[in-house]
């Protein structure tokens, strides 16, 4: 088995949500675990509590900019393609700390281009662009955990 095939076993894997895998060839063996727990979910609503409105002859307040600002961001991000991680592991911007990151917000990349690098059971994967555009935000911090289909990069396609 060579490391493609190990790297399509693992994203796999990844995305069947099981736990673990074991194969065993004549000179070869890999088991593959995933600490993948079910996640339980619990919200709680606040009160919320009402004041008694206050008579005054004063002019109604302006919308704060915030959330104009929060809902233009909002909208602006349709335009754009997600690119998504393709496994779990840890995400890297270069592929060591002396080195320059592979893309930064506002480089150019096509559909090939190395984005990141993403480290799985002490293998390092190259995560390749799937799209042609500009880096518009890097949605993630270098060297923290990512999960599989999590957004990484924001797009604008050329």
């Amino acid at each position: 088995m060579d490391i493609k095939q190990i790297q399509e076993l693992i994203k796999f894997v990844s995305r069947s949500g099981v736990n673990e895998v074991a194969i065993e060839q004549e000179n070869f063996k890999i088991t593959i675990k995933t600490n993948q727990a079910p996640t339980i979910v619990q919200a709680t609503v606040p009160a919320v509590q009402v004041a008694a409105p206050v008579a005054t002859a004063a002019a109604p307040l302006p919308v704060a900019p915030t959330e104009t600002q929060a809902a233009a961001a909002v909208e602006d991000t349709s335009k754009y393609i997600t690119v998504k991680s393709p496994m779990i592991g840890t995400f890297y911007r270069s592929s060591s700390p002396d080195k320059p990151s592979f893309v930064n917000v506002g480089d150019e990349v096509s559909v090939g281009k190395v984005v990141c690098i993403i480290e799985a059971m002490k293998l390092f994967n190259e995560i390749e662009s799937e799209v042609s555009g500009k880096i518009v935000k890097v949605l993630v911090d270098n060297a923290s955990p990512v999960e599989y289909d999590q957004p990484l990069f924001l797009v604008e396609p050329i």
